[in-house]
């Protein structure tokens, strides 16, 4: 005799049970409730979509990429396996979908963004430190947006000498924790805006106790004021072609010099900047194909006695860490050939910061995996992680409405 399949209780949604367990671990509902009462975003009247689950919805829109909208949120929302297939496949269309979405706005994941995103590593964390400080890393990256009008005036083109080129693009900056690769500290803004005016925003979110490594594009006497003022340690690269006299010669063989801005830099500076003394790191890669003739490096550690100049150069080659975990984000998250789907700014701004919480969701699982088998998070395959939580999230198991 066939069961009969069960239903939900009276007044109570479907979209009220979320198969997201994953996401809602780094997400709690305290937080998600949190967030949508800061900004005001909190469902006030019964909808089939209320806010806290659109906003875990924007999350995995994230962890399925290229599949349609709606086959997304029936995997959310398939929660407690009991309800039957007729119940679990309950119609909400795509314009549903984007009204749901444009209810929320993008100020609760910039919200959750900012409270969720921070560094996780402990002492028990291979690979994170550095002596006694965190290791982190500061770059900047463009992604690719729908080709709609509102989103070309609001985050601009890249452009070449024969005029623009490609889709619209965002651009941000971001702090990144090395050991454990997860991103916090970022500043969004569009393709128009510097990398450089960006980064002033991340830089903010430096601490004492923490070493920040950079490239040259980043290396302004500005941004290295404000990075310096933290009270973070700072190894960054600058182009070789800077002309920085020796004040001292030091026994391992880099110096002490005086930074300071440049004329068209002064000008646009409030005041008198004050020179700051560094310690500068010259080095060669003999042997390693298509290695530029010398490398330059910029530290505020002055004592050669702490650290010699051999160790830096060699830490400094750890920030490449910053790049591969953009190209998660773009290739193994977002798609490489994908851009993404929202189609208006304020959706495009949500789905970056879902995209990004989604990123720490993964990482975050995989740095408590690596404390288990007491090795570093970066041996663990960030991709094969993601396919897993694909396959398993409908699975994982459901919040209740009791819990929002």
């Amino acid at each position: 005799m066939a069961g009969k399949p069960a239903t939900l209780p009276a007044g109570i949604r479907l979209a009220d049970y979320l198969s997201t367990g994953l996401i809602a671990r780094i997400c709690p509902p305290d937080e998600v409730a949190q967030a949508l009462q800061a900004t005001g975003r909190h469902s006030i009247r019964q909808r089939d979509l209320p806010a806290h689950a659109v906003t875990y919805y924007v999350m995995a829109l994230s962890l399925y990429r290229g599949v349609n909208c709606q086959e997304v949120l029936r995997v959310v929302t398939e929660g407690m396996h009991v309800l039957g297939d007729d119940a679990i496949r309950r119609k909400v269309g795509k314009s549903g979908i984007s009204a749901a979405r444009t209810r929320l706005g993008w100020r609760v994941m910039s919200h959750l963004a900012e409270r969720i995103l921070t560094p996780l590593a402990d002492v028990h964390t291979k690979d994170a430190f550095f002596g006694r400080y965190r290791l982190v890393s500061l770059d900047g990256s463009p992604l690719e947006v729908a080709d709609e009008v509102a989103n070309a005036k609001a985050f601009g083109y890249p452009g070449t000498q024969q005029g623009r080129t490609g889709y619209p693009q965002l651009r941000f900056t971001a702090l990144l924790e090395n050991g454990t690769h997860v991103l916090f500290g970022v500043a969004l803004g569009g393709f128009k805006d510097s990398e450089m005016s960006l980064a002033h925003q991340s830089v903010a979110h430096l601490k004492p106790g923490m070493r920040c490594l950079a490239d040259r594009g980043l290396a302004g006497f500005p941004l290295w004021r404000d990075a310096k003022a933290t009270g973070a340690q700072l190894l960054w690269r600058i182009p070789k072609n800077r002309k920085l006299p020796a004040i001292k010669h030091l026994a391992d063989g880099s110096y002490l010099a005086m930074i300071a801005p440049a004329p068209a830099t002064q000008k646009t500076m409030t005041g008198r900047a004050k020179p700051i003394m560094v310690r500068v790191i010259d080095y060669q890669l003999p042997g390693v194909p298509d290695a530029e003739p010398v490398y330059r490096l910029i530290t505020t550690l002055l004592d050669e006695h702490e650290v010699t100049a051999e160790a830096l150069a060699s830490l400094f080659h750890q920030r490449w860490t910053i790049e591969t975990t953009f190209a998660e984000l773009k290739t193994n998250l977002k798609g490489a050939d994908l851009v993404l789907r929202s189609k208006t700014p304020d959706l495009v701004r949500q789905e970056f910061y879902g995209l990004l919480l989604a990123h720490y969701a993964i990482r975050k699982l995989m740095w408590e995996a690596a404390l288990t088998r007491d090795e570093p998070p970066e041996r663990l395959s960030f991709k094969q992680v993601v396919c897993t939580v694909r396959r398993k999230l409908p699975a994982y198991g459901a919040i209740s409405p009791s819990a929002v």
